[in-house]
């Protein structure tokens, strides 16, 4: 009891020179809260979980890899993602077959 943390997460996707941007259609489809209540349930694990739901939404729709980027915060978003507790960036394999 009392091991309960709260991860807020965010997946963007680049925007040119203008940075980066939410990702997808529905952006709040990929941004949210996840509460753990195992100490090793960190910021890695939450970012692993938005990364396979990301993957798994991708086979689906068929659609290949995309360049995006999950950002988590503990407890609240934060102004930037230097202030993240875990950032994780996935390219796309430009030379995959």
């Amino acid at each position: 009891m009392g091991t309960e943390k709260g991860w807020v997460y965010r997946v963007d996707e680049p925007h040119g020179s203008q940075g980066w941007r939410p990702y997808g259609g529905h952006p709040e489809r990929w941004r949210g809260t996840v509460i753990t209540d195992d100490p090793k349930e960190d910021a890695e694990y939450v970012a692993a979980l938005v990364v396979t739901d990301l993957l798994t939404e991708w086979e689906v729709l068929g659609t290949g890899q995309r360049h995006v980027r999950v950002i988590v915060w503990e407890d609240e978003e934060g102004e930037r993602a230097e202030d993240a507790a875990f950032t994780v960036e996935i390219q796309p394999d430009i030379d995959a077959d």
